[in-house]
């Protein structure tokens, strides 16, 4: 069975170390408030961004990003352009585990996550990241009809936005305002919410788009027993199980209807900031949700470490979907080692109904979910990048998309 169209057997979930000159104008516009450096910070990010997809290229990827250069957080930044969603101080610490040392050689980085809430109706005034996309697309097919690089192809242009969920789990109830939805079941929360992702990626798909990956902590951080317990406190007593169910039933409607050839892709992550994590836990308690009921095509699953459990969960892995198993860590600035990820690639196939056929390799998240970026140099970066498309070659032939 083919591999879904965008899909790669090395792949990755986006996001790309900042460089610093972008970093350096984004904290000058912050500070200045200069409406005017707006378009220079633009134009800055154009540049970089034009340079990142051909790194990517380079580096062997079949699946390019903007590597996120737009943004400062891999979810504010879209969410803040629905109608009805602000962002509005920050949220308490979301490191229920203390987990401060939690990867080699991380510095401790106390880190409180903007809060957005909802004030009023949710809807989708205009297109949030069809520019976005349109830039890409074109440096895609620059680097494509470019002789002078050895390009492998076809090449996908790959768009990563939050996944709905964040707009709901961490506030609960008391970000939503009562005036707005009284009940948030009855009174269109959840509606208004899928209708204003099915115009976006409708904008999207029009705009030639055809993968979009949706980016979702909260799946997983339910699978952490004390996340899901603080979690059932600010929704009303609803157990992991429950709240996985709501989700599903808001992504699946989100999706609803989507064209045939569009490809949705959901990354679940236990947070990544600085080369911090937050949460741990199997998936256990939203395997049967998160493979028997939420209607996506790939998944990108976070098993770097212990953290994320065993691979039994992948039992219920539906044979006709794919799972990209982030083996690798793009925490850490040493290389992986080659021989362990292979053995565990071949160990996690043996609970897929397809077996290696039905599974891809990355790393757990992304270089970058913040603008802050992990604890490695873009160099480490690029060399893991690298390593990672050595060894989807070496399990699975040079040609990464079969």
């Amino acid at each position: 069975m083919p591999l879904p169209a965008g899909v790669y057997r090395a792949d990755h979930v986006g996001s790309f170390l900042r460089p610093k000159a972008l970093l350096a104008a984004r904290e000058t516009l912050n500070n200045t408030a200069q409406p005017t450096n707006s378009g220079e910070l633009r134009r800055l990010e154009d540049e970089h961004i034009a340079e990142v997809v051909r790194r990517q290229v380079d580096s062997g990827l079949r699946s390019v990003t903007d590597g996120e250069f737009r943004r400062a957080w891999f979810h504010i930044d879209f969410l803040q352009h629905l109608a009805g969603v602000e962002r509005q101080g920050n949220l308490a610490s979301v490191n229920n585990n203390n987990n401060n040392n939690n990867a080699a050689g991380a510095t401790s980085h106390g880190m409180t996550p903007p809060r957005l809430a909802v004030v009023g109706k949710i809807s989708h005034p205009k297109p949030i990241q069809v520019d976005d996309f349109a830039f890409l697309a074109r440096q895609v097919a620059a680097v494509t009809e470019d002789k002078t690089v050895s390009a492998p192809l076809p090449i996908t242009a790959k768009v990563c936005i939050p996944s709905p969920t964040m707009v709901h789990f961490r506030g609960g109830r008391d970000a939503i305002s009562s005036s707005a939805y009284p009940s948030l079941e009855d009174d269109g929360f959840f509606a208004d919410l899928a209708a204003a992702y099915r115009a976006e990626l409708a904008d999207l798909y029009a705009a030639g788009c055809r993968f979009v990956q949706l980016d979702d902590t909260n799946l997983a951080y339910l699978c952490d027993a004390q996340m899901a317990a603080a979690a059932a406190a600010r929704h009303g007593g609803a157990s992991a199980l429950q709240l996985a169910r709501t989700y599903a039933a808001l992504i699946n409607a989100c999706v609803a209807g989507r064209p045939a050839d569009l490809v949705i892709g959901i990354h679940l992550c236990r947070g990544n900031y600085r080369s911090q994590w937050f949460a741990a836990g199997g998936y256990e308690p939203v395997a049967a949700v998160l493979f028997g009921e939420l209607d996506v095509d790939v998944y990108f699953l976070e098993f770097d470490d212990e953290r994320s459990g065993g691979f039994a969960p992948l039992r219920s892995l539906p044979a006709a979907k794919t799972a990209v198993l982030g083996l690798m860590s793009s925490k850490t600035p040493t290389l992986d080692d080659k021989g362990i990820v292979v053995a565990r690639l071949k160990e996690a196939a043996r609970f897929c109904p397809r077996g290696l056929d039905q599974l891809c390799l990355s790393h757990q998240c992304g270089f970058s979910s913040t603008e802050e970026g992990n604890e490695l140099s873009e160099a480490e970066q690029w060399a893991k990048v690298r390593l990672e498309v050595e060894i989807a070659k070496e399990v699975w032939g040079p040609d990464l998309a079969v």
